[in-house]
């Protein structure tokens, strides 16, 4: 078999590295809208949490466009699935925990692409950000818990708390002092 070519590595790393681009375009906008509907319903607490989670998405997703970038690459603006609007609260947690389940799955194949490939730096780039989405999974996996098991008692203690999360440019990791 002969060896890849230096040119189909590249393309091979962009190709993932484009792909994981538009699973976080997916997952911003899909937790803003969620974030909307939660403080609508005055859930301030979960509203403001799920809005630092869209940050740190969207901070995985400018990491991806400036490897691109680095690469001679075109990062996308397309998303990887359509948003699901109007979701009820009892579902919205283990919805998100399946998201990111399968986006840390998908992110371990496109780290072993880019291991295959020889680009050791967007590798690094994968497993750092493997490691948030497995924080915001078991967030997630918390908040589903907790509505399984208690229910309306719990919806009820986060019903009015406040969903201020100021103007930073911290995202959940940062804010929960995780991932230093």
């Amino acid at each position: 078999m002969a060896e890849k070519g230096r040119e189909e590595r590249r393309n091979a790393v962009l190709q993932v590295l484009n792909e994981a681009r538009k699973m976080e375009l997916h997952a911003i906008v899909q937790y803003m809208n969620q974030h909307y509907g939660l403080d609508d319903a005055d859930y301030g607490e979960l509203a403001a949490k799920i809005k630092l989670i869209a940050i740190d998405e969207m901070r995985h997703a400018e990491e991806f466009a400036e490897r691109i970038k680095e690469l001679e690459g075109e990062p996308t603006t397309d998303r990887a699935q359509d948003v699901i609007r109007g979701q009820a609260v009892e579902g919205m947690y283990d919805f998100d925990s399946k998201l990111e389940d399968d986006t840390i799955d998908a992110y371990n194949d496109f780290l072993v692409v880019c291991r295959e490939n020889g680009d050791s730096i967007s590798a690094k780039i994968f497993e750092e950000i493997i490691e948030e989405e497995q924080i915001h999974l078991n967030y997630f996996d918390d908040v589903a818990d907790h509505i399984e098991k208690l229910g309306s008692n719990f919806l009820a203690r986060m019903a009015g708390t406040p969903s201020d999360t100021g103007l930073g440019d911290q995202g959940f990791v940062v804010q929960e002092g995780a991932g230093d």
